[in-house]
Formats: structure tokens, C-alpha cells, sequence
């Protein structure tokens, strides 16, 4: 039987047609039917937890936005703080600088002096 319905697709087609129009086989199949399908009430209750996932995972990533944007404000701070204490720094070897040069340059002057005379002077 199942051989003969595997060749001839048209009569499992007929045979289909039969069994629909009798009622009780009629339901059964409806409701076997049914149960794969989805219903509009599946489809809402699917499309409100999908909605909530996205609005959860949309919260999660806006927080930690936040949150980087605060570290990088952070960030900001500390780089100009660090920028002063570079400033501040480079005036320091600057004067450091300068007073050295004040203070050796007449004591070359004074041994280049010296050094002169006893070249100079036989």
C-alpha cells in the first residue's frame, strides 16, 4: 500500500481528499495541524521577550558608555595634572640651569684669567 502511494503521488492526493471529508479524521488532522502552528498570542509573547532582551542589552550598553565616558573625563584630568607638573618641571631645570651658569661662569672666567697670566707673563 505505502509502495503504491510512494509511486503515484496523485493517490496519495485522492486519498487526502477522502480522509478530509470525513469529519472526525477531518478534526484530528486540523488539530495535529494546530499544534505546529503559531499563534498570534506565541507570536506577541515571542515579540515581548525579544523586546525586553533588546531594552536590557540597549541599558546595559549605554551604562557602560557612561562609564567610559567618565573614565575618560578621569583620564583628562590626570593628563592635565600632569601636563602642570611637566610645566612646573621644565622651569625648575630652567632656573636650576641658570643659576649653575651664573655661578660657574665667572669661576671660568676667573681660571681662564689665570691660566692667561701664567701663560702671558714669563
Amino acid at each position: 500500500m505505502v509502495a503504491l502511494f510512494e509511486k503515484d503521488p496523485s493517490a496519495l492526493k485522492k486519498l487526502a481528499e477522502l480522509l478530509v471529508t470525513v469529519p472526525d479524521i477531518r478534526l484530528a488532522i486540523v488539530e495535529g495541524v494546530m499544534r505546529e502552528v503559531a499563534t498570534k498570542r506565541d507570536l506577541e509573547a515571542l515579540r515581548k521577550e525579544l523586546q525586553e532582551y533588546i531594552d536590557k542589552r540597549i541599558a546595559e550598553v549605554r551604562s557602560e558608555i557612561a562609564e567610559i565616558r567618565s573614565e575618560l573625563g578621569r583620564l583628562g584630568d590626570r593628563a592635565a595634572r600632569l601636563e602642570a607638573r611637566v610645566a612646573r618641571l621644565e622651569g625648575q631645570v630652567s632656573l636650576l640651569i641658570k643659576i649653575f651658569i651664573a655661578f660657574n661662569v665667572p669661576i671660568l672666567i676667573g681660571i681662564i684669567g689665570i691660566l692667561l697670566k701664567m701663560v702671558l707673563a714669563p
